[in-house]
């Protein structure tokens, strides 16, 4: 019975140290069911919902970009193109091979593209798509859509790419649009979606941000595979602003078709508040072959053309002026004191410095000639005698007033500042002082001079306008969802010059073209009420030695085109109340008055009869309308 009794004790205390523990387990999971379905509950709902809801960030459709009068230039086009996601293809980068593989059974995948393909999955995270082509065709997505479940991570997107209505035409005024590389990712996540675009250059570099627009979201609902089931929420975001140009398309057209088959730039400018009508460089190059990726044979055309296509040469060539630079020159002289109206130099064909001898372009010169004559009839000789009288730090003072030696500001990328040289720049370029001859060659728009196009054009402007400091500007105002934002320009200010000087030069230029003297004379309009003024200017490119003036210089055409002068005009119209500034250069085409002028004439005339027509600046007139 003392047994039985023990064990039953023994027993109970066994069955309350098992019950304890049962309490003390159960107790611990009704307190980790109590913490995990009540305190933390709104952690876990909130997992939960981020492990079935996808957040995708949308790309902004991006803004256009239209001409003065609405006309487009630069839209979106639907884009299918195929990405992949490597964290869905596969866990090794090898597996992504394989994918690959067999995707290149399907569509066309080059080595090339391969490479590149590899390149982004090794610099991006891997839940960020990359894309794999673009452009595809309607055959082509279909057959990678009914392979699917062949080829895990891959997957069709439909979205939007940049189409250039008019692309050889305004391909470097617009520039164009191109992948994200590396040195462009700033932290923005929209840089990181696949076939997003940013702007290179032109148009399309300087507006980027406010063409770029603000990214959406589409919150999407996913099962455990990753496969979306429907959308939830979705939000576009903002598309960019569209932005509208001074350029007039159709007399963009004109001018770029009358530069055909040239190395040359041509600008319009309004000479009242600086707006761009026109600005022509050629040969252009189609912007819509960098937005879908050049190839390497593509590339290399362009970058060894030996007319450079892809340098915009109306604002980064830098070219000598030459005699388009004299009406600089003699108003420079005049405000100075250097000379008078009236002042008389005689000109032989030649003018002597020490033992060096400077040439006129006539080889029998042209007799004793006043400021007036001299612009007439282009006469170096009277321009190094003004030289002779002047200080170089003087000539660059009026210079750098009118638009030389400086960049002027024109919202355009890669514009050059030309060369306006005086002593001390000439000391810091090469250690060396000035010397006395190097003033004269500059008084002729040679030597160090060198200008763009436009800063001819504005020079032209300022002249023709009273000599108000007129700023180039491309931009006219912003569309945005919310309205228009005009792109206000200050009033021009004077640039204190003498009207009567200014006069004096001006009807130099009319007579240029108009006078039976002037050296532009065959340029000449006829149409009554359009006729301009300028003034012609012939830039060499190589040095005439002594023996070859002696023997008769060589002509232009009896040379290799590198070697030829290059053919330059500015002009002005209509001579009564200026309205219109052009200027024009033909890289290496010979005579100014022969092959610019002409030029300049047409432009001129077709640019006076668009402001004449009901589809010309009428329609400025008429109110912008919202987008969207």
């Amino acid at each position: 019975m003392h047994r039985d009794g023990d064990r039953s004790k023994l027993f109970t205390r066994r069955a309350l140290f098992l019950g304890a523990g049962k309490t003390v387990l159960l107790s611990t999971l009704v307190g980790r069911m109590y913490y995990l379905q009540v305190l933390e509950s709104d952690r876990y709902h909130t997992l939960a919902e981020d492990n079935r809801i996808n957040l995708l960030l949308l790309a902004p459709p991006r803004g256009r970009i239209v001409d003065r009068y609405g006309q487009p230039l630069a839209v979106n086009e639907q884009n299918y193109r195929v990405v992949l996601v490597a964290e869905q293809a596969a866990k090794h980068l090898s597996d992504v091979e394989t994918v690959l593989d067999n995707l290149g059974r399907i569509i066309e995948v080059n080595e090339n593209e391969r490479r590149r393909i590899f390149r982004e999955l090794q610099r991006r995270r891997k839940f960020v798509p990359v894309t794999v082509r673009e452009n595809l065709e309607w055959d082509e997505v279909a057959r990678i859509e009914v392979n699917a479940p062949d080829l895990p991570g891959i997957s069709i997107e439909v979205g939007q790419t940049r189409y250039y209505t008019h692309p050889e035409v305004t391909s470097h005024v617009l520039g164009y649009v191109a992948a994200v590389a590396d040195r462009d990712l700033t932290g923005d996540p929209l840089l990181e979606l696949p076939g997003f675009r940013i702007g290179k250059s032109g148009v399309e570099k300087v507006y980027d941000l406010t063409l770029r627009g603000t990214g959406g979201t589409s919150q999407v609902e996913v099962n455990a595979f990753g496969r979306v089931i429907r959308e939830l929420e979705r939000n576009e975001g903002q598309p960019g602003a569209e932005v509208a140009l001074t350029i007039d398309l159709e007399l963009q057209k004109y001018v770029s078709e009358r530069l055909t088959e040239e190395s040359a730039a041509a600008v319009v400018v309004d000479v009242r508040n600086g707006e761009i009508l026109a600005l022509a460089s050629t040969p252009g190059f189609d912007p819509n072959a960098f937005n879908r990726g050049l190839t390497p044979d593509e590339w290399s055309t362009l970058s060894t053309d030996k007319m450079t296509p892809l340098v915009n040469k109306a604002v980064g060539g830098q070219y000598p002026p030459g005699s388009t630079f004299k009406p600089m020159v003699a108003l420079a002289a005049l405000e100075t004191g250097t000379i008078t109206p009236s002042t008389r130099f005689g000109c032989g064909g030649h003018v002597s410095l020490g033992s060096a001898r400077f040439h006129c372009w006539k080889k029998g010169g042209h007799g004793f000639l006043d400021v007036h004559g001299a612009l007439v009839h282009s006469c170096d000789v009277f321009f190094y005698e003004v030289a002779k009288r002047m200080n170089i730090d003087r000539i660059a003072e009026y210079a750098e007033k009118f638009g030389f030696g400086k960049k002027l500001g024109i919202d355009l990328p890669n514009e050059q500042a030309g060369i306006i040289p005086t002593r001390a720049w000439k000391q810091k370029a090469f250690k060396q002082p000035w010397h006395k001859g190097e003033t004269l060659i500059a008084a002729i728009g040679q030597g160090y001079v060198l200008t763009t196009p436009l800063q001819l054009a504005i020079m032209t402007a300022r002249l023709v306008n009273g000599g108000y400091k007129v700023v180039p500007h491309l931009t006219r105002d912003l569309v945005t969802p919310n309205g228009v934002t005009a792109r206000n320009r200050p009033e021009p200010e004077s640039l204190g010059i003498n009207p009567q000087f200014l006069k004096l030069v001006v009807q130099g230029m009319i007579d240029v073209v108009n006078s039976p003297n002037g050296t532009a004379k065959r340029a000449r309009i006829k149409e009554p009420g359009f006729e301009m003024g300028g003034k012609t200017g012939t830039s060499q490119v190589r040095r005439i030695t002594k023996s070859e003036r002696d023997t008769g210089v060589k002509k232009n055409e009896d040379l290799p085109w590198e070697q030829r002068d290059h053919a330059v005009f500015v002009g002005f119209a209509p001579i009564d109340n200026p309205r219109y500034a052009v200027s024009v250069l033909v890289q290496h085409g010979g005579g100014g008055s022969t092959t610019a002028a002409p030029i300049a004439r047409d432009i001129l005339l077709r640019t006076q009869l668009r402001d004449s027509t009901p589809a010309g600046p009428q329609a400025e007139q008429e109110p912008r309308k919202k987008v969207g």
